[in-house]
């Protein structure tokens, strides 16, 4: 019985998804380049907005930073446990020259648990887990994703107002090193909805590069 339609051996299969592994991981590298190169763009736009004064738009443009460099630590996150997935999967090599077949690893387990929870290698990882368990190497996973998202996002929450303090200090030289901690009151000021159209649209184009 095979895992992928037809019978293949031990060796091919840790071939196989050391081929998916690495696949996984340029697409990630790629991935957190456009991020950055958006990061730089809404930078530029940030510090126009505080040359004219305008530190509600600045703080719009420096929640938008904070999100951008929240989704490049979560790839570089993400890449970290593909690596060591792949250590495992290099040792599975070993274990197979020595006795012959794929071993249970704990590592490999741990590793993969993370990486089904990340919207950008879920996919994948789901079809490689099913993979490992039906070949041996890890168990089947607890499916605790979404109370661990939700843990998450209240945690970012409590962060958020602090990293927006410290991305106006650092793009505007220190400039609004003071800024509000929260926006209060109408933001449709004159300017105000072309910026949000700006906005909406870089959002767009963070959101189809994390796709």
């Amino acid at each position: 019985m095979g895992l992928f339609g037809k019978e293949k051996s031990p060796k091919d299969q840790v071939r196989g998804w050391m081929s998916k592994l690495r696949k996984e991981t340029y697409q990630l590298d790629r991935q957190m380049k456009n991020i950055q190169r958006e990061e730089e763009k809404i930078k530029r736009s940030l510090k126009e907005a505080a040359k004219k004064g305008d530190r509600d738009v600045c703080l719009i443009y420096a929640k938008e930073i904070v999100r951008s460099r929240k989704a490049v630590s979560r790839v570089c996150a993400s890449k970290a446990q593909i690596n060591s997935v792949m250590l495992g999967i290099n040792h599975q090599l070993a274990s197979l020259r020595v006795a012959g077949s794929i071993q249970k690893s704990t590592e490999v387990m741990k590793s993969m648990q993370a990486l089904v929870k990340v919207p950008e290698v879920a996919q994948t990882m789901q079809e490689l887990s099913r993979e490992m368990m039906k070949a041996g190497v890890i168990e089947e996973m607890m499916e605790d994703t979404m109370d661990e998202i939700l843990d998450n996002n209240e945690e970012l929450e409590e962060q958020a107002q602090e990293e927006i303090d410290k991305v106006l200090f650092e793009v505007t030289a220190g400039a609004l090193g003071n800024a509000p901690a929260a926006v209060h009151g109408d933001l449709e000021e004159p300017g105000a909805s072309k910026i949000d159209d700006e906005m909406e649209s870089m959002r767009e184009r963070l959101q189809a590069l994390k796709s």
